[in-house]
């Protein structure tokens, strides 16, 4: 694992944008795992502003997010279609076609999820995984105690992370389940980026990093994987003794 850490969110975000900038251009299809959340906010602004001025095609590129509310339309402003809709799908000249979100109304959740493993199979697998860390660890919805083989499933969010969800988003609610790509279909991708910032992150970004490899905290299986970049502000750093 490396980790790379920058002085402040919007150095971290621009850094971020460039790694998944340069991927794109690289690759002939490329396929992205994208998450939602605060922390990748300003890597797809940045992402935007590089299409707008720089010229970054996307048209080739192929999208799965993490996850989604079970329960929500995707034109529910709380949805994460409706997150990804307006901080990067209409922003760049993605192929509405080629983005993928899970389905969390109007389908059977056994089906929908086993749709969704069949479609990133078929893409070829994800070549770069972005990924941000909750409070309490998780990595998508995958919550402490969470398979480390598990596939894309609905699951039961943890009471905190709905909280500070709600919380972040200045909502009045959101569901307590969710459809989220298992960790086991994370640990697939070809390349890893992990995102966090703010001192609040420290704690868990310790555990993560430094601790030892647990279910308990989800995203200490990163650990194990090959390829993982962890992109890091200072203030999410502060505990890990870097030189």
């Amino acid at each position: 694992m490396r980790v790379l850490t920058y002085s402040d969110y919007d150095e971290m975000s621009a850094a971020a944008a460039r790694m998944i900038a340069s991927r794109i251009a690289q690759l002939p299809e490329p396929v992205l795992g994208l998450a939602t959340g605060s922390t990748p906010i300003g890597m797809y602004s940045e992402l935007a502003r590089i299409h707008d001025e720089e010229g970054l095609d996307f048209s080739r590129t192929t999208t799965f997010n993490l996850d989604e509310y079970w329960g929500l339309a995707p034109d529910d402003p709380r949805s994460y279609k409706w997150f990804m809709k307006g901080h990067l799908f209409s922003r760049v000249n993605l192929d509405p076609a080629r983005t993928h979100v899970p389905r969390g109304v109007d389908v059977d959740p056994d089906a929908e999820c086993q749709r969704y493993e069949r479609l990133i199979e078929e893409s070829g697998g994800i070549d770069l995984q972005v990924l941000g860390i909750g409070m309490n660890g998780h990595i998508g919805f995958n919550e402490p105690g969470a398979d480390p083989n598990s596939r894309t499933r609905l699951v039961r969010l943890a009471q905190q992370t709905v909280d500070v969800n709600r919380a972040k988003g200045g909502l009045d609610s959101l569901p307590g389940y969710a459809l989220s790509m298992g960790i086991g279909t994370i640990m697939e991708a070809k390349e890893i980026l992990l995102l966090a910032n703010g001192e609040g992150k420290a704690e868990i970004i310790r555990r993560a990093l430094r601790g030892p490899v647990t279910r308990d905290v989800p995203a200490s299986l990163l650990q194990t994987h090959p390829n993982v970049v962890c992109m890091l502000d200072k203030p999410a750093a502060k505990l890990l003794d870097l030189p």
